[in-house]
């Protein structure tokens, strides 16, 4: 049985529609608010006056008039008071970032320490001490850090890492708290495409699958602007996608992966040059780093070619370590594709490298935090 709205759910709902008009709209007056959203100038004007003394939306200057009548104020959200702080566990760094609400990065760190080897409690040790550093670094800014969300390469659920194969991690719990702010924690490769997806322009595809290349790789599945991750959290796991059952073994347990052709470590074995700066060395002709890439890009086209036929998806990005290297890795990739993918020759594929780079999953991850409070506004602001 449908209930009648009581008046602090009416409230709650109507300051969560100005605030979504306004996060998409921006700068709207508040009479362009009023007559988007259907609610009377009195109500809009009484909500935008909440929200301004909650630090969420600010009121800006209109620009110079250039024609009759005298422009309106507008209204945008505020980068002044909440933040979210978005952070990364990764196999060989840890990095976090602080996010205001008008999606400015305020502050960004990054620490390259291999995580391999080290205890769950070490790695929580070494990120919570780049959270207090962001933490004092938004205050110093009057930034409110109002939740915190880490990124991680493994399967996420309930608060727990239930597999993190490449940091050797097994049904590992994630801290309720770090620094004292709430934390949650998601997929970094769902992250990365959620911040890539806010990164986009209004005219770019909505709809692509986001490839996360780190030592291990993950992809992102974005669906018409909405991230798809299936029943339990968990799709996106493309670095195990076999692509030779008789190739080399997997730390997840299995062989022939993808990773173990397109990942970091995988690349920089098959070039014979560990340590080489590989995008330098790709811009310099090196003969087996070309190879190398090659090959993974073979891989990476054989994989991608069945996200492809099975989610009919238009654009591939290509994340983390594999941005930079995206022009000697596209030839490759868009051939499989070309060669294996069923709509190939009615529809264009794109293959591009992520606008956010090495940011991707931190900034996805702060998103979350400020999202929230773009989505919900009332418990923000019940909680000052």
């Amino acid at each position: 049985m449908d209930l009648p709205a009581r008046q602090r759910s009416l409230r709650e709902h109507n300051l969560a529609v100005v605030m979504r008009l306004v996060a998409r709209n921006a700068p709207l007056s508040r009479a362009a608010i009023a007559a988007q959203s259907g609610l009377t100038r009195a109500t809009v004007s009484a909500i935008v006056d909440e929200l301004i003394a909650g630090g969420l939306v600010t009121e800006v200057s209109p620009p110079p008039p250039n024609g009759a009548g005298r422009p309106a104020t507008g209204v945008v959200l505020s980068g002044a008071t909440p933040a979210g702080l978005g952070m990364e566990i990764n196999v060989d760094y840890l990095a976090v970032c602080v996010l205001d609400l008008a999606g400015n990065v305020r502050h960004r760190a990054h620490l390259t320490a291999d995580q391999r080897g080290r205890t769950p409690s070490q790695t929580w040790s070494g990120l919570g001490a780049l959270a207090r550093a962001a933490h004092k670094a938004a205050v110093a800014q009057g930034l409110s850090i109002a939740g915190a969300t880490v990124a991680l390469p493994g399967l996420v659920s309930e608060q727990t890492v239930r597999i993190a194969p490449n940091l050797g991690w097994t049904e590992t719990p994630i801290p309720a708290h770090i620094d004292g702010v709430p934390l949650s924690g998601g997929n970094e490769a769902n992250l990365a495409a959620l911040g890539e997806l806010h990164a986009l322009p209004g005219s770019e595809p909505s709809s692509f699958v986001y490839v996360s290349g780190e030592i291990g790789i993950g992809a992102g599945l974005v669906v018409n602007g909405q991230l798809f991750t299936g029943t339990q959290g968990w799709a996106g796991e493309l670095g195990h996608v076999t692509v030779d059952p008789a190739g080399p073994d997997c730390t997840c347990g299995s062989r022939g992966c993808l990773e173990q052709y397109a990942g970091e470590d995988a690349i920089r074995s098959l070039s014979g040059l560990p340590s080489a700066d590989l995008p330098r060395a790709a811009a310099e002709g090196s003969p087996p780093v070309l190879a190398a890439l090659a090959q993974a890009g073979t891989a990476l086209g054989v994989a991608l070619s069945s996200a492809v036929n099975l989610l009919d998806l238009p654009c591939v990005v290509l994340g983390s370590h594999l941005a930079p290297l995206a022009p000697w890795l596209s030839p490759a990739i868009e051939h499989e594709l070309q060669q294996r993918v069923l709509t190939s020759r009615w529809s264009t594929l794109e293959v591009r490298p992520s606008a956010l780079g090495a940011d991707a999953a931190i900034i996805g991850a702060a998103r979350t935090v400020t999202s929230a409070i773009i989505t919900s506004p009332a418990p923000y602001l019940a909680s000052r």
